[in-house]
């Protein structure tokens, strides 16, 4: 069915244990970009298939950071990471500020915000995903 599952729990909740990342393709951009976002512990990873849905990419990621200062540098390494693999340069938009920086990587649009920012704008529900989701 949607490989695209949100991370249990409410958007408040403090980390606890390791949650599983959504299922990505081995050595493609995509597990590339979750294994990044992983690795600096992000929070409640989102990965939303955009096939059939739009053209923009075939994934978009939203996930969290706990302040402007890991988002920034999330957003940083993982513009990094996506040029070490080998998939070209990623743009990146809203650095300074980092309350939401985009991250566009080609075939995966990747945002990260300030949980206050991401519960405002809640692109899931945009998207069409997560309908269940209520502020938090």
């Amino acid at each position: 069915m949607n490989s695209a599952q949100p991370q249990p729990g409410p958007a408040s909740a403090a980390p606890g244990p390791a949650t599983p990342l959504p299922h990505a393709e081995a050595g493609t951009l995509h597990a590339l970009v979750l294994q990044s976002l992983d690795d600096d512990q992000a929070q409640e990873i989102v990965s939303i298939p955009l096939e059939g849905k739009s053209s923009i990419a075939d994934h978009m990621v939203i996930a969290s950071g706990r302040s402007t200062r890991q988002v920034a540098a999330m957003a940083q390494k993982l513009a990094e990471r996506i040029k070490a693999g080998g998939f070209g340069h990623a743009r990146i938009e809203g650095l300074p500020a980092a309350d939401w920086v985009l991250i566009d990587g080609g075939d995966v649009v990747v945002h990260l915000f300030r949980p206050e920012v991401r519960s405002f704008y809640n692109l899931e529900r945009m998207w069409g995903f997560g309908d269940g989701a209520g502020a938090a």
